[in-house]
């Protein structure tokens, strides 16, 4: 079986090199066509010798995740449909999803970790799907590199990746620091730990593991709930790793001078939306470094609904007055299910949809 090239660290390049009697640096060579250059075809990696690239064309495989549906909402974000093929050892094929959002000065690309997810939050349908498997580092570079080829032409100044995709980032640990490794490293595909953040429901091993990794993205916590009683309701993750436990280890988490810690908050109307709540999420947070997004709840066939305005208004101006800094984060791509707890594979969506 061919060698898997996507997803393998400089090291591990390099030591293919040797294996193939070359010299070391061609694993160099390698990793920078491949992940700087972005050059998926080994005879498109021109800085090989010939006769090089003829063994690796035979020996070797760089395989992307296949888009198979592209949906363009009306505000210029696109939901992708990916294929993963499933040819590595016990991975079945199975499809994911990605989002791409253009804006002002930057693009952001918003990636999958697992396929569907086991984490079971009851207001988000890709939890509908239930785990069907973990990506390979490979596959979650890959989505990145998907991204950044299919608008080369289009790409602003500054990339942002954030792990919000479907699954839990935590739950499949290594393969995920595996790819964030080399998303991150500047000879790599090259993106700033500060505009790469992961997402996470609350998996406290993961965030402590984490915040003993050398390089490492910005984390974000999925909070949702002001109490244990309301959190176990709608996350069930919280009977595991309940309020205390979770903000115990937030108190720990080792920030970086310029770094905040990200609390996310969806708002679900006449749930977790009132005055009352937004003073308790105030005492909870209460010695954390924090800001706080509130996310008005995407529309979706679950028992909700989304908060008032007011209500909205209302959370957001507890959490500035009490001195946390709090923002109100409306999903893009609503119209084709590419907004934050949509991504469930539905395969259709808008007639924007090719």
């Amino acid at each position: 079986m061919p060698v898997e090239l996507l997803g393998q660290t400089a090291e591990q390049l390099r030591e293919l090199a040797a294996s193939l009697g070359e010299p070391a640096y061609r694993g160099a060579q390698i990793y920078h066509a491949l992940y700087a250059e972005r050059r998926f075809a080994v005879a498109a990696m021109t800085n090989l010798p010939a006769a090089l690239r003829a063994q690796l064309e035979r020996d070797t495989t760089v395989t992307l995740p296949r888009i198979a549906r592209r949906f363009v909402s009306a505000d210029g974000s696109v939901r992708y449909l990916l294929s993963l093929t499933g040819t590595a050892p016990g991975r079945i094929p199975a499809q994911i999803e990605m989002v791409f959002m253009p804006g002002e000065g930057r693009q952001t690309i918003c990636i999958s970790t697992q396929a569907g997810c086991a984490v079971d939050c009851h207001f988000c349908l890709t939890a509908q799907l239930g785990l069907v498997r973990n990506l390979t580092a490979g596959e979650i570079i890959g989505q990145v590199l998907v991204a950044l080829e299919e608008h080369r032409a289009q790409l602003a100044p500054q990339t942002n990746v954030v792990l919000m995709g479907q699954g839990e980032p935590l739950l499949n640990y290594d393969a995920t620091m595996a790819a964030l490794g080399i998303l991150l490293d500047p000879g790599g595909v090259g993106i700033s730990p500060k505009h790469v953040t992961l997402s996470t429901s609350g998996i406290v091993p993961g965030i402590e593991r984490m915040a003993q990794e050398k390089v490492r993205p910005k984390l974000a916590i999925s909070l949702n709930a002001s109490t244990d009683e309301q959190r176990d309701s709608i996350m069930p993750i919280n009977r595991k790793y309940p309020l205390s436990v979770l903000l115990d280890a937030c108190r720990r988490y080792p920030l970086r001078p310029w770094e905040h810690l990200t609390f996310e908050y969806v708002l679900l109307g006449e749930v977790n939306d009132s005055g009352a709540d937004a003073r308790r999420v105030a005492r909870l947070l209460a010695g954390i470094r924090a800001k706080v997004n509130l996310i008005p709840w995407n529309p979706g066939e679950l028992p909700y609904h989304g908060p008032t305005p007011e209500a909205v208004e209302e959370f957001r101006r507890i959490l500035t007055e009490k001195g946390i800094p709090t923002f109100v984060r409306y999903s893009r791509g609503q119209d084709v299910f590419a907004a934050c707890g949509q991504l469930a594979s539905i395969e259709s969506a808008s007639p924007a949809a090719r």
